[in-house]
């Protein structure tokens, strides 16, 4: 998935966004000195990945928990794509349809308008 396409999505509501990073990644606080803006992307919803991990077959119920619909369109995204690809595995093998944002934070603060 690229950014304009979650960028449409996002428009159109019609997808929920896991964030899957470091709360300090999430919040602003930590960050990547290589990224032109710090935070996340407006309307995320912060899961650790390795919370997701640790979950394992109560997925979704912990995606529920967070006020995730584990039937809804997701979409994960961490910095770089590495950390989401694991995330969104984690989920399509508890069975929660689940995408990877490849371009992730790293791409997303370069879009004009669009850092959190």
């Amino acid at each position: 998935m690229t950014g304009d396409e979650l960028a449409l999505l996002l428009s159109g509501g019609d997808v929920q966004l896991i964030d899957v990073r470091s709360a300090g990644e999430f919040d602003g606080s930590a960050g990547y000195p290589c990224d032109p803006a710090q935070g996340h992307i407006p309307g995320a919803i912060h899961i650790e990945v390795e919370e997701i991990a640790a979950a394992g077959p109560a997925i979704p119920a912990l995606l529920h928990e967070r006020g995730v619909d584990p039937a809804g369109r997701i979409v994960c995204y961490c910095h770089s794509g590495g950390r989401s690809a694991s995330a969104a595995a984690a989920l399509i093998s508890a069975g929660v349809a689940a995408e990877n944002y490849e371009g992730s934070w790293h791409e997303w603060s370069r879009r004009e308008g669009s850092p959190g």
